[in-house]
């Protein structure tokens, strides 16, 4: 970070030196005033390198361990909201990921299998093999890549995924399927993928297929991407698809007849919000972003497999303060956008901790568990799930 900021000092100063050299003619006043801005310049360099090294030696690392991505991130954050730059430093740690993209991430490098997913190096994929054979385990973006489309939901998903393994690996194997997701908090995520579009992201590789054919959505923005979109341009747009995003990404979306409803939106977010539900009771697993280690050990009592590190809670996210930049009437109206995904986050609240009490319940070591998630006794603990067993229903709401 000092290094960069440096640069930026000496091309500021090297622009002033050339100033110099080409008004060699100027008059003594003007001279004068121009060492006098070189002074000022100088002292906001010295000023600003000795409050780096200040956070250097006196900030906690885990609080002020600040990259040039997060810098960036900070100032561009300060920028766009209206109530000013940010003085707490730990708010620049706006740029942890969180939700699918960290779980994704301890399912091939954390778990402890007999046969660990093989990762490269700089490659965002990873070889996920079954203990005697080379069938995938895992289908996700982290082993099989996008094969389904960016972001595929539960009704592109369950029509792809049998189809696509077979063009890997082959016609004729019998597989099951345990479908997982990850369930985030609405408000906050709706204003992560509102800042995740602003900075310019959009979903031009998510397919929308549904009833054997592509959507056609149209585009919330005329050119390549939404960037710099205001909250309210981001909220006023009708086919913007963040809105209730997760209750939509988990229903089936063939019985409101997929993108081109004729039905009521009444009748129609009741179906979707009602299959939403179904699909999630019915899943043997799901995880609330918001409660790591209550996750962490529902999936391992689940599956009977174990994560070699501990998970870890960050609540200090870029959403979290950009709420805390909104208006009553903007949260309000942030809400309702997402009424649907509100009434689905309370059901899989309720359910996910009645899961999560049954398997505490009949786990007679659940305390030291609990306290140690993470922790292996030795690496010839390692299991593996066998995926010809059943598996405890878990699915029954009690």
């Amino acid at each position: 970070m000092g290094r960069r900021l440096n640069e930026e000092g000496v091309s500021i100063i090297s622009v002033l030196l050339e100033d110099d050299l080409c008004e060699r003619s100027a008059t003594m006043e003007s001279r004068a005033r121009r060492t006098r801005l070189r002074s000022v310049v100088g002292i906001c360099l010295f000023l600003a390198l000795t409050s780096i090294v200040y956070l250097g030696y006196f900030c906690p690392d885990h609080v002020c361990a600040l990259t040039s991505r997060e810098i960036k991130e900070s100032v561009r954050l300060s920028e766009s909201l209206s109530a000013g730059p940010v003085s707490d430093c730990r708010a620049f740690r706006g740029v942890l990921k969180t939700g699918g993209t960290l779980f994704g991430k301890h399912l091939v490098r954390d778990l402890d299998l007999q046969r660990p997913c093989s990762c490269q190096r700089r490659r965002k994929r990873c070889f996920c093999f079954r203990p005697n054979r080379n069938e995938n385990w895992l289908f996700s973006r982290y082993s099989t890549g996008w094969k389904c489309g960016l972001h595929a939901d539960w009704t592109e998903l369950t029509s792809c995924v049998d189809a696509e393994l077979n063009k890997i690996e082959g016609d004729g194997i019998k597989r099951r399927y345990f479908y997982i997701t990850i369930i985030r908090d609405p408000v906050a995520r709706y204003l992560s993928e509102f800042r995740h579009v602003q900075r310019g992201a959009t979903w031009r590789g998510a397919r929308h297929w549904c009833g054997g054919a592509q959507a056609n959505i149209p585009q919330c923005y005329p050119g390549s991407s939404w960037q710099g979109v205001s909250l309210e341009q981001f909220m006023a747009c009708p086919y913007n698809l963040a809105s209730n995003r997760q209750t939509r990404m988990l229903a089936d979306l063939s019985i409101i007849g997929c993108y081109n409803s004729t039905l009521s939106s009444l009748e129609r977010d009741r179906l979707m919000l009602a299959s939403a539900k179904h699909n999630l009771q019915f899943m043997p697993f799901f995880m609330l972003t918001e409660y790591q280690k209550v996750g962490q050990y529902s999936f391992e009592e689940t599956f009977g497999m174990r994560f070699a590190v501990a998970f870890e809670q960050h609540n200090a996210t870029l959403s979290a303060a950009t709420m805390a930049t909104l208006s009553a009437e903007q949260l309000d109206a942030v809400r309702r956008l997402n009424r649907l995904d509100l009434e689905l986050y309370d059901f899989a609240k309720n359910l996910a901790f009645q899961r999560f009490k049954r398997l505490r319940d009949r786990d007679p070591y659940f305390v030291q568990r609990f306290q140690h998630l993470g922790e292996l006794p030795s690496r010839q603990s390692a299991t593996e799930f066998n995926w010809d067993s059943v598996i405890e229903d878990t699915t029954d709401i009690e």
